[in-house]
């Protein structure tokens, strides 16, 4: 019998949990360990932090459905790797042995990076439903006392999508209350242009979120440097195109929502041979470390270089489509390897992202995700809006019934299907 550990309750450790159910053998057992009692859905956080959803629409109870599904579980999530005794020390004093281990943790938010930024401080996130839900009380009380807006995502992060969605939420929700006209919006992004999205623009997503922001009426600052934020005031320095400062912004603000670089969680970081020197855990193509060969990671958590050089340090997304696959492969891999075959599975890191605009929105398809690209498609509307709603009712199905049905690969066949595109896959 072999015992295999997956550190991480998200999309990416939650569905590796399921599919290492089935690939494994009937003796092995799986234990899934998280730092939260609950599942959240993370793309529906920017809809709690205006209130459009809960914290308790978009959670799954982990305690209550993963033994219903033969799988051990613990809240205590983990505070130091021993990779060389193939232990992890975990939040309660104990530790876990394992025969495997998946990483699947995502990353830390590195809001102390920057002086004054976070949510414990003087701007909101919608990385995590606590803090969206956190957001939505400042958005409350915003929405009594309107101002300036700045919105968008600081130096280093990776995750672009959310930002967008965000500030066309808010410009939604406004327009909804009637209160748009009081309200200036600014979005400030680390990318070289609108659109780049950290992987070089899909489609024309360039002209596509321009065009949004322009009708929208939101204002942007590109090869951006966040310096610091104060109380109502974010210092922006404006790079250009060498790096070398050309203009320099003071910002007021009376509510400011900008994403964080990541890096890895500290119970992995500085670990010689697993981890990037950012904490991002190494993988070769068939997600296994090379130092530690019974060491698996997928999502958020792996390193992955960026694929070009910028002005301003952007990082590079890992979206659900690319994750589902990384998923697969890992626990296809476990399973060959218990029977005593070689791991060969690979993910095909492709990309599909539904930008929700809250009442449109745009979405983009990339396979691979790295140009050159067999398709590069984005396209927009308020079919998306709606799809963006199926999915998250599909996605915490899964959750719940611990099913695993390839979501993310039957709405990008879908959505192809939309843009009557050959899946070149196919």
């Amino acid at each position: 019998m072999a015992h295999i550990v997956v550190l991480g309750g998200g999309i990416g450790g939650v569905s590796c949990a399921y599919e290492l159910k089935e690939a494994v053998r009937k003796e092995d057992r799986v234990t899934l360990v998280s730092n939260k009692p609950f599942f959240q859905f993370t793309p529906s956080n920017p809809w709690v932090a205006v209130k459009w959803r809960s914290k308790a629409d978009i959670t799954v109870d982990l305690n209550t459905v993963m033994p219903n599904h033969g799988i051990e579980f613990s809240a205590a999530g983990a505070t130091k790797l021993h990779p060389e005794e193939n232990r992890v020390e975990l939040g309660d004093g104990t530790s876990l042995t394992y025969d495997y281990l998946v990483i699947a943790t995502g990353p830390e938010l590195a809001f102390d990076e920057i002086e004054g930024f976070g949510p414990e401080h003087n701007t909101a996130s919608v990385c995590d439903v606590d803090h969206a839900t956190a957001a939505s009380t400042r958005w409350e009380e915003f929405c009594k006392n309107p101002g300036p807006i700045v919105v968008g995502a600081v130096q280093g992060a990776s995750c672009y999508g959310p930002a967008y969605e965000f500030a066309m939420i808010m410009d939604s929700d406004l327009r909804k209350r009637k209160i748009r006209d009081k309200v200036p919006m600014t979005f400030v992004t680390a990318e070289p242009y609108i659109g780049h999205l950290g992987v070089g623009g899909i489609g024309d997503t360039k002209g596509l979120l321009e065009s949004e922001m322009r009708q929208r009426h939101i204002k942007w600052i590109t090869n951006a440097k966040v310096d610091k934020v104060e109380a109502g005031k974010a210092f922006v320095t404006e790079v250009d195109d060498d790096g070398k400062p050309k203009k320099n912004h003071e910002l007021p603000f009376n509510y400011s929502m900008l994403l964080p670089a990541f890096r890895g969680i500290p119970a992995l970081r500085g670990l010689d041979g697993l981890t990037n020197p950012r904490g991002f855990v190494i993988v070769d193509k068939n997600q296994r470390n090379p130092k530690y060969p019974n060491v698996f990671s997928v999502g958020v958590c792996i390193a992955i270089a960026p694929l070009e050089p910028t002005p301003v340090p952007v990082g590079v997304p890992k979206t659900g489509f690319m994750i589902e696959s990384m998923v697969t492969a890992t626990a296809l891999n476990i399973g060959a390897l218990l029977r005593g075959n070689p791991a060969t599975a690979e993910g095909t890191w492709n990309a599909i992202c539904l930008a929700d605009f809250g009442d449109s929105g745009v979405a983009f398809v990339a396979m691979p995700q790295n140009p050159p690209r067999n398709v590069n498609w984005a396209s927009s509307g308020r079919w998306v809006h709606v799809a963006k709603i199926a999915f998250e009712k599909y996605f915490l199905h899964k959750v719940r019934a611990g099913v695993t049905e390839h979501y993310f690969e039957k709405l990008v066949m879908k959505i192809l299907d939309i843009g009557k595109i050959k899946n070149p896959a196919a």
